[in-house]
């Protein structure tokens, strides 16, 4: 039970940082983001509600569409981030209190790099935490599986179409947006190693008897 309390702690803990991430990626848009968040920013900009309420919608569309196709992919988890990740990002962006773009480009930059650190390392943490796949992760997956492209390859296939649909709805797509995977996914691949790491090391202490 106690572990159990931890593998969720670390989850949302892992959540709240890619929500800031994100929303820290949002202000300084005119820089370019990432393919879903291009989408997200679109559809705020053609139909209003939030940001985070888009990013809640479409990621229940896309555990709907697994659902459907193969619901192996889908837990508890898939609905906790479904859920959570546009409301953490939206209460960042209400408290008005992260940086936001400036006249210099190069510290626009920095902000938006530090966004994507940030994002990189919370996808990491709740990944490791076991409690499941993200809509996006999971939709990746069962494309992946059902198509027999690598998930690296379903995964460009799926975000370029992402990217365009966005992109023709006048989202902010710029050099970054290229540049985002490249930068988040080598820090994703570390913080989900160091945090299984720790998480494993704590299940071996927890399960040590009195």
């Amino acid at each position: 039970m106690a572990f159990r309390l931890v593998r969720y702690f670390i989850f949302f803990l892992g959540l709240t940082l890619f929500g800031l991430g994100n929303a820290i990626a949002v202000n300084v848009q005119s820089l370019g983001l990432h393919p879903w968040e291009v989408l997200n920013v679109a559809l705020f900009q053609q139909l209003g509600f939030t940001i985070g309420t888009w990013s809640v919608i479409c990621g229940l569309v896309l555990v709907l569409i697994v659902f459907v196709v193969d619901r192996k992919y889908i837990s508890i988890g898939t609905f906790l981030n479904a859920l959570s990740i546009g409301p953490i990002m939206d209460f960042f962006l209400h408290l008005d209190i992260l940086p936001h773009e400036t006249m210099h480009w190069w510290l626009n930059l920095l902000i938006l790099l530090v966004g994507i650190i940030i994002s990189g390392v919370g996808g990491g943490i709740y990944v490791a935490a076991g409690i499941g796949a993200g809509p996006r992760d999971g939709f990746m997956l069962s494309v992946s599986e059902k198509t027999g492209l690598s998930v690296s390859r379903a995964r460009i296939v799926v975000e370029s179409l992402i990217l365009i649909i966005g992109f023709t709805l006048g989202g902010p797509v710029f050099i970054m947006t290229f540049a985002y995977t490249f930068i988040q996914s080598p820090i994703f691949q570390f913080s989900m190693k160091r945090m299984s790491s720790y998480i494993r090391k704590q299940n071996g202490e927890l399960e040590i008897p009195l």
